[in-house]
């Protein structure tokens, strides 16, 4: 491992016990680093270009400190530069980069920065990009539903409250359910990032530095937009903003859970509503019949994961102000996180593409019984009943009630969302309003 900055010269040859507690007290931060290393040095060239703005920096020595961090972005890339235990962490490696191939002019990179400001700002870079990504996974599935939504607007599925049969429903309400969650899964991640898109480079360990730092200019290179301005409040807001991250997956995380248990169910044999695609499915290692839905049952899951990852950073929280250095343990859970979430998200549109609805199926598991609400509304109109009595007199009635055709009903059912009028246009306004 190269040398930390404040280490004595003494130290360099380290014993046994040294290794041991350096490898203890740097966990696996090299190895998470290699997540956020590019944007890294993506903040590093901005914060080198302020530098030169205040005069730290010649014009020739900031075009070779720009030089060297794009080639080692170019080498991290394509694999020439590896990140690994060689390094403390990611924010050692490229000062060591720059002092191998720059000698004393890239020792000036850390002038007026922390190794606090730095990974928080990196972090941020990390954290925008993620909700980016978010968003337009939410904006895929919900485009997904809403085309399945319009393909089967009017085809028979029962409706289900408490898991029992309940009204007759439609599998076009059931898509267009997905489809308003996730553009609104779309729009929270858009608001997060707005909210957590200021800037915290130039406020070092937390209580700012002696030199007239360009946080303006750094703010506009890494299109913040505005400056997170006083210094303790950037290291009291590590983990929270990551929080805030996490709290945005899990909103959509949950519509998925739930989207993920109805399919789980509906693809049993005793429903046998849909049939999930055999690329998102597996056999049995003993019974040659099964035909598991193993990919919807671990989408399903993936919820819990990121409650372990959004629980143990909330946990991690009950610090005093300034920095402390448990909140290094807030990177793992973050980038754990938002990279499994992202992954299972991606997978989402192509699994509901590979759906086979077995529409007789949806239609036959109609009964009688699930019409008492359009009988009890009937009365209504018609007999001019109040609904009260109507209900009373359907409950002690079920006598009067006879089959109907599912699709009829379903067409009937005109208050705005219902089966009959799902107002499509209207989500896909919104839909269209945030791509």
């Amino acid at each position: 491992m190269t040398q930390p900055l404040w280490s004595k010269k003494s130290q360099q040859n380290t014993s046994d016990l040294q290794s041991k507690i350096n490898q203890f007290m740097s966990g696996r931060d090299v190895i998470l680093d290699q997540q956020i290393l590019l944007f890294d040095i993506q903040a590093s060239k901005a914060h080198a270009e302020g530098l030169h703005h205040i005069g730290v920096l010649e014009k020739d020595e900031l075009q070779q400190i720009i030089n060297c961090l794009q080639q080692l972005s170019d080498d991290f890339e394509q694999g020439v530069f590896v990140l690994d235990t060689r390094f403390e962490d990611g924010h050692s490696a490229i000062e060591w980069y720059l002092t191998e191939q720059l000698g004393e002019v890239g020792k000036k990179i850390h002038t007026g920065r922390s190794r606090n400001d730095q990974v928080s700002v990196a972090t941020r870079l990390y954290c925008r990009e993620s909700l980016k990504q978010l968003k337009i996974s939410c904006l895929d599935i919900a485009s997904t539903c809403l085309e399945l939504a319009k393909k089967h607007e009017f085809d028979v599925l029962p409706g289900y409250t408490h898991l029992q049969r309940a009204v007759v429903s439609s599998w076009g309400l059931w898509f267009a359910s997905f489809a308003e969650a996730f553009c609104d899964n779309a729009m929270a991640a858009a608001q997060t990032f707005e909210l957590i898109n200021s800037n915290p480079l130039g406020t070092a360990a937390g209580y700012g530095v002696n030199l007239e730092l360009d946080r303006e200019h750094t703010t506009r290179a890494l299109g913040f937009n505005r400056q997170q301005i006083n210094p303790m409040y950037v290291q009291n807001s590590r983990g929270k903003i990551e929080l805030q991250v996490l709290g945005c997956f899990k909103n959509a995380l949950l519509d998925l859970r739930r989207m993920a248990w109805d399919l789980s169910l509906f693809s049993t044999a005793e429903y046998n509503f849909v049939e999930v695609g055999d690329d998102f499915s597996t056999g049995s290692s003993i019974m040659p019949n099964k035909h598991n839905p193993d990919a919807v049952e671990l989408m399903r899951a993936e919820y819990a994961k990121l409650v372990g990852c959004y629980n143990e950073l909330e946990s991690l929280l009950s610090l005093p102000g300034g920095y402390q250095r448990d909140l290094q343990n807030t990177k793992e859970a973050l980038l754990k996180g938002t990279s499994s979430s992202l992954q299972c998200l991606s997978l989402v549109p192509a699994l509901l593409q590979s759906l086979t609805i077995n529409l007789q199926q949806s239609e036959q598991a109609v009964e009688a019984a699930m019409f008492a609400t359009d009988k009890a509304v009937e009365l209504v109109i018609e007999e001019r009943m109040a609904f009260r009595d109507a209900y009373r007199h359907i409950k002690s009635n079920y006598g009067e009630l006879e089959q109907r055709k599912a699709k009829a009903s379903i067409e009937q059912r005109q208050s705005p969302g219902a089966c009959g009028n799902l107002q499509l246009s209207e989500i896909e306004t919104r839909l269209k309003a945030l791509t």
